[in-house]
This record gives C-alpha cells, sequence and structure tokens, in this order.
C-alpha cells in the first residue's frame, strides 16, 4: 500500500459494518461496492497522517520524494535513521494489514473482481521495517535484500497502474458501467489512492537511498 494519500478509511464501527456486509452471501451492488472500498481508505488516510505527523514520521516522506503530497519541511533522508523507518513502517504494516482483512471480506459484483484484486497488493512492509530496525546505516538498508523487494514491488506497483486503464477500459466495452456511468472515474481515483498512480517515485529503485557521499 502506497499512495498519493489524500483520502482514505473511517471509523472502525463502520469498516466492521462492512465486513459483516461482505459475509452475506449477498452480491454487493456497485453503488454499495464503490462506497465500502472508499470507506477502507478513508480510514487509512486519517491513521497515516497520524504516522506522518508524530516524531520520525516524515521519513516516510522524504525517503520516497514528494509524490506522497506532503511537505518534506526541506529534510534529508540523513535527518533520520533507519530506525526512524522502523518506527514508522511498523505502524504503516498495521494500516495495511487493516485495509487486507477489510477488502478480503468484501464480494466485489462479478464484473469488477479483477479490477479489485488490482489495488489490495501488499508491499514487503513488514520485512523492511524488520530489517530496518537492525540497519547500522542508511547505506547498510539500502543495499539489503528487503530494500530490494521493496524497490521491485513499488515498481510493480507503477506497472498495475499502467495495467490498470486497460483493465477498466476493457471492463468498460463489456457493458458493465452502463447503468453506473459515474463508476469509472470513481475506479480510477480509489487505484489512485491505493497505489498513488501518476504520483509513484519516478524511480522506485531510489527509494530509501542515501545521497552519494
Amino acid at each position: 500500500m502506497t499512495a498519493r494519500v489524500t483520502k482514505r478509511f473511517v471509523l472502525s464501527t463502520t469498516l466492521a459494518a462492512l465486513m459483516l456486509a461482505g459475509c452475506g452471501g449477498t452480491e454487493m451492488s456497485m453503488e454499495e461496492y464503490v462506497e465500502s472500498v472508499d470507506a477502507i481508505f478513508e480510514r487509512a488516510i486519517g491513521q497515516y497522517e497520524d504516522i506522518i505527523e508524530s516524531p520520525g514520521g516524515l521519513v516516510l516522506v522524504v525517503g520516497q520524494g514528494d509524490h506522497l503530497g506532503f511537505d518534506d519541511q526541506g529534510l534529508q533522508l540523513t535527518d533520520f535513521t533507519p530506525q526512524d523507518l522502523h518506527v514508522a513502517l511498523s505502524r504503516v504494516v498495521e494500516i495495511q494489514d487493516e485495509a487486507v482483512a477489510a477488502a478480503a471480506a468484501i464480494d466485489p459484483p462479478e464484473q469488477i473482481e479483477d479490477i479489485h484484486t488490482l489495488y489490495f497488493r501488499e508491499l514487503p512492509l513488514r520485512e523492511l521495517a524488520a530489517r530496518a530496525a537492525t540497519a547500522a546505516s542508511w547505506e547498510e538498508l539500502s543495499e539489503s535484500a528487503e530494500m530490494a523487494a521493496y524497490r521491485d514491488a513499488l515498481e510493480a506497483d507503477n506497472q498495475v497502474c499502467a495495467e490498470f486503464q486497460a483493465t477498466l477500459d476493457a471492463t468498460a466495452d463489456r457493458g458493465a458501467f452502463v447503468d453506473v456511468p459515474w463508476m469509472p472515474s470513481e475506479l480510477s481515483e480509489i487505484v489512485d489512492y491505493a497505489l498513488g498512480c501518476g504520483g509513484q517515485p519516478s524511480n522506485p529503485q531510489d527509494a530509501y537511498r542515501p545521497p552519494a557521499p
């Protein structure tokens, strides 16, 4: 889960209600589906912003660039430590786990099942957070297998973003949105929030890479 983080998740009581609704055996309408997914993202953004505003939380912005939509306040990666990243990412893992669990409880309308699977994808954050806890320097963390896996996952998300529009267009061509013409733009917005489409780092391989000496 990375994003042009400006929208996402509501109250946990709403989330619980959505999870129950997803287990009811009745297929959701398009409207119910969008409301459910949007609720997941509304809750996440509030939690993510809390992390950014916490001590050391800006490492998430500084390490990946201004694509996240937050001001880096002129800070550099070297103003933080890998342990700051460990703390911040550990909290992001909790957000990701909650989002994925909520998404698993949603039974999407059949005609958009392939779209649903595109944007509820897990990044290897847990492993990177654990490695950051023991790294003696940004150079060590940058060269780790865990960081390589994370950067590769960011690149994969970029590819998903590229594939999404084609999938959406194909779904529309099948007539899936005849009764809900507003749906494609809503789904595009959701994917943009979920994957940061149009706002991912131009070079994911530079994520959390320290400046050259």
